[in-house]
Formats: structure tokens, sequence, C-alpha cells
């Protein structure tokens, strides 16, 4: 399997780094807000709260490390389809633990076999006010 490497952007940022020696290209989603029930708190299980999730996925790279590839959609990972199965995901009823959001979510971006590694991020920016944001990130590679 390929191994993505890693390069991180600051505190707290998270970046899968596109490698064409490795046959790698890095397709993402960054900032998705939504709505979602999501946590322990009775206040939480009461009414839907803001998440923002961001995605990172190494994908293989058919046209590394020095060809152009057909322009031509069914060749690459649609982000398109991250957004919608994030949003399914954050949509489909309550979840206890951020980290489940985010494992679901990493999940169904490996389900496209192209994607070696999902690192997803899920925050809850709202969560306490003397704070920007808390949260989670994971990653999953496929097995």
């Amino acid at each position: 399997m390929v191994a993505a490497r890693r390069r991180g952007r600051g505190a707290g940022g998270m970046s899968f780094a596109p490698d064409a020696g490795q046959r790698l290209r890095l397709v993402f989603v960054q900032g998705l807000t939504l709505q979602a029930r999501l946590g322990v708190y009775p206040h939480e299980k009461a009414a839907p709260q803001r998440v923002v999730i961001g995605i990172e996925l190494a994908v293989e790279d058919d046209a590394a490390p020095s060809a152009v590839g057909a322009d031509d959609f069914r060749r690459v990972v649609d982000y398109e389809r991250l957004v919608k199965a994030a949003r399914a995901e954050a949509a489909s009823g309550h979840l206890l633990l951020v980290e489940t959001l985010a494992e679901r979510i990493a999940q169904a971006a490996l389900s496209d076999p192209r994607v070696l590694r999902a690192r997803v991020r899920v925050e809850k920016p709202d969560a306490f006010p003397d704070a920007a944001s808390v949260g989670v990130v994971i990653e999953r590679t496929r097995a």
C-alpha cells in the first residue's frame, strides 16, 4: 500500500501532502458547516448544533508523476459525493460522539477504491463560550 506523507498546517491543522513520486493527490473539503444532533449532554440531545467538518483524502493519482491525465470526470474522486456523504451522516440521527461521526464520514470516503487514506476533522465551535472549537481528528486507511 502507498503511504501518504504528512505535513502540518500549524496548530490544530491537518494535511496530507500530494506526492507525485508516490502517485498521490490530495482531495479535500474544508469548513463544511452543518447542523447535527451530536453529544452526550441533555442540552445537546435537545436540539441540533453546528459542526464544522474537514475532509482530506490521499488519492491514487493515475497521471503522476509527470503526465496530464485525461480531462474526464470518471478518473477523479468526486468531492460533491464527499459533501453529500457528510451531510447524510450528520443528518442520520443523534450520535453521542464526534468520533463516531468522523469515522462514518471516513468510511464513506474509503468506499471509493482510489482513496488510500482519509482524515476527517469534526469540530463543535459552539460547545464552550471561551473556546474557539473542540472536536476530533481521525485517520483511517484502506484495509
